[in-house]
């Protein structure tokens, strides 16, 4: 997906996400986007070198929420 493309939908977006996806959906930055991936019960999956996360995988994971934050002691 384009870096500079607009999300406006559900609909616009690729059935697979890469992690620049993740960023701009979930506004985090680079490195926030990159923990995300590797904090396990994420629903990513190696091809290759790059890291893609099913659209539907995503959302359902975000819909479900998680009971603990990386990076949070609270």
């Amino acid at each position: 997906m384009s870096e500079n493309k607009r999300l406006k939908s559900y609909d616009d977006l690729p059935l697979v996400l890469d992690v620049a996806d993740i960023r701009r959906i979930m506004g985090i930055s680079r490195v926030s986007a990159y923990e995300l991936v590797h904090t396990p019960g994420f629903p990513a999956f190696r091809s290759g070198r790059l890291i893609k996360i099913s659209k539907k995988a995503f959302f359902d994971w975000m819909a479900k929420g998680t009971e603990t934050v990386p990076g949070s002691d609270k």
